[in-house]
Formats: structure tokens, sequence, C-alpha cells
């Protein structure tokens, strides 16, 4: 084993462990990020959308995801990179009751947490987004400081500043093992060496099942497959994400917003769950979303697609992701299972985490790690997913 030492060693550099290994940095820690591909983000990563979001229904994912925000929304001014921050919002629309009455149980939870959001009926709503289909609208909710931000700008611009700051990078190495002794982390092992630490933290995003098996635990993370698109670029007419929560066969949801370059990009969630690792693209896919997309927006129906992809959502069984300490092995962190929202939830959690591990926690973040504990009862289930 190499007589370096780390002060954490960060399996996966991705949307969790790329901003991880910043913030550690930042605050005078040596962190070392291994990761199996070739580059940082090159695994689900690459795969998003770029939507952030505070939006949630819980109060750990609004917490985290106002703190990203937070990071997003500021980078360039601190940084200097682009990352293709835009601040459009989000709107979850309501065509029945039932939609109607689940988005407005929300709004007290998401108020009292700080989330910037407000119901507009109707004639409000059009009025933000015009090309909405006017017939059977009732309203939806609106929260104007989300926003999206490129995935493999942001990838490269947390790794590039991680860097600067002295962190380490591992690339085209995979960890074959935890180092153990008396119940503790003290390295790590790999295909092409070994690594002293006392903490490792676990950002493996769908392989995060498989490298807590490594050290002896388990983590009910089980990826599945989600496909995206992106259409031809096209003068702006759309501002907030549109997120139509609607069932349909074969899709429990879908959700799209027009980028930077004019393009609209966008995603659905399949129903039942298409579990695995498959990360084809399918022929299923445009037929199943694009007359829902048009059905919604009429606009949208001349529109051509440049290309689809599919990337892997980590899933828990309640839609909630895990982080904190494992009880069984010291030293062993869980930062996994952000069930397809790594992305906008990952500078949040490397925050966290860094206060986790310079013993700064605060009282929320301690609610926080006490609601996403992976020892929690994973019977609930998160009403926006």
């Amino acid at each position: 084993m190499t007589t370096k030492v780390y002060d954490a060693v960060i399996i996966g550099a991705g949307s969790v462990g790329l901003p991880t290994a910043l913030f550690l940095a930042k605050a005078g820690l040596d962190p070392l990020v291994i990761d199996q591909f070739a580059s940082p983000g090159q695994g689900s990563n690459k795969a998003a959308i770029g939507g952030i979001r505070a939006t949630h229904s819980a109060p750990s994912k609004i917490r985290l995801c106002l703190e990203s925000i937070e990071v997003f929304s500021t980078w360039e001014r601190v940084y200097g990179d682009d990352i293709e921050w835009h601040r459009g919002g989000y709107s979850f629309v309501a065509y029945r009751e039932r939609e109607e009455q689940a988005l407005k149980e929300l709004l007290d939870i998401q108020q009292d947490f700080g989330l910037d959001i407000s119901w507009l009926e109707r004639d409000e709503l059009l009025e933000v987004i015009p090309d909405l289909n006017p017939k059977n609208l009732i309203g939806g909710t609106y929260s104007p400081k989300d926003g999206s931000a490129s995935p493999l700008l942001s990838a490269h611009a947390f790794y590039t500043r991680a860097k600067e700051r002295g962190a380490r990078f591992h690339f085209g190495e995979r960890v074959t093992g935890i180092i153990r002794r008396r119940g503790k982390v003290v390295g790590v092992r790999t295909d092409k060496g070994g690594y002293a630490t006392e903490t490792v933290i676990n950002a493996g995003g769908p392989w995060a099942r498989g490298v807590a098996q490594m050290g002896g635990l388990d983590v009910p993370v089980v990826p599945d497959s989600h496909e995206a698109g992106i259409t031809e670029p096209v003068t702006r007419f759309v501002d907030p994400m549109v997120v139509d929560i609607r069932p349909a066969k074969g899709s429990k949801n879908y959700y799209f917003y027009q980028h930077g370059t004019g393009a609209l990009v966008f995603c659905i969630t399949p129903e039942p769950p298409i579990v695995g690792t498959d990360r084809r693209e399918t022929s299923e896919f445009l037929p199943m979303v694009a007359p829902r997309m048009v059905g919604l927006m009429p606009k949208l129906s001349n529109i051509r697609v440049r290309r689809t992809w599919r990337g892997l959502y980590p899933m828990t069984p309640d839609g909630f992701p895990v982080v904190g300490r494992s009880e069984r092995l010291e030293g062993y962190v869980f930062a996994v299972g952000m069930c397809g929202q790594g992305y906008m939830l990952g500078p949040g959690v490397g925050c966290l985490l860094t206060r986790m591990l310079t013993d700064n926690l605060t009282v929320e973040d301690e609610e926080t790690l006490q609601e996403l504990s992976p020892y929690r009862d994973f019977g609930g289930e998160e009403k926006l997913k």
C-alpha cells in the first residue's frame, strides 16, 4: 500500500463525487476520487438533462437543492466558468382535479422550508407559459428560482476547480475492495494499487450497491433506465421546465424545457420501471412521449428530434437518497440512491458531507441526515420523484 494517506477516498467522479471533492478540498481536506471511467462525469452524469429544482415534497431534498441552486446560480461569478446556468423556473401543470389537489397539498411544506413557489390559476399560468394547451387546464405550481445548467460543463468545472485546490483524481481505475481492520475503514484496494484512508465515500451512482458490498455492507439501490431526447434549436418560446405528472400507458410522467441553444430537452418516467443497466435507446420512446408533449403544447408538433439516449437512475424503495455514515463499518459514508436527481442534489450533498466530515453539522443538517438515513424505514414514498 502506498504511504500516501488521504483524508477521504470518494468512489465515483459523477454528480455527487465531483462537488464533494471540491468542497472537501476547499475545507482543507485531502480527497482522492477514483472512477472506473476515463474522465469526469462519464457515468450517469452525462445522461442528465440538466434540470435543477428545489421543488420537492420533503424538507431534506428541498434544503439540499436550495443549497445546490445557490452553488449553480453563483458559479460563474465565484469561479468564472460558464456552466450555462439559466433561471427559467419549474412548473408542474394540472389538467385534472387529482393533480391539482396533489400539488396544492404540497405547497405549505414547500413554502415553510423556504421554497419560492406559488399556485397559479389557469390564466395566470398561461401568462408564464402562453403555449400550454388551454383546454381543461386548471392551473399549476410555479417556482421561478429553479433552473437548469449543463451537466457536461459543470462536471468539468467541478473537476477543474477541485484539482486546483488539491483534490486528486484517478480515472480508468476500478475499486476492488474496501480494506477493513477491527470494524474500521483503513484503505481502498483497486486494480492498480491501494490507498490508505479512514474515510470512504460511496458516490457510486447506479453501481452503489456493488461498492457497498465491497465493504461487507448493503444498500437498497437498484438502477433503472430512463430515456431522454433533444430537438433541433428554435427561437425561445418557453422558459420554465414543464412537468406533467399525469400517468399514461407506459409512463408515470414526463417533462421538458428549452435549453439556451433553443433546443427542447425532454424525458419520461417509465411505468413499470425498466430495471437494469441497459442504456441502449429504444424505438418505443418517441411514439410514447411525442403525443403527450404535443397534446400539452401543440406548438411542438413540427419540431424535429435530433437524437435520443438513455441513462440510469439509481433508485431506492421510497424515492429518497441514502446519505450518512454506516453504523456497521466506521469510516464508511453513503452518498447514493439519488433516484435520477443526482445532478440537482450533488452540490448540496457535497456541502452536507463536508460539514459532516469537519464536524460542523447544523441542526437542519442533522434533520436532513435523519430523513435520509441508511437505517430508516423505506416504506414511504417521495411524492415528486
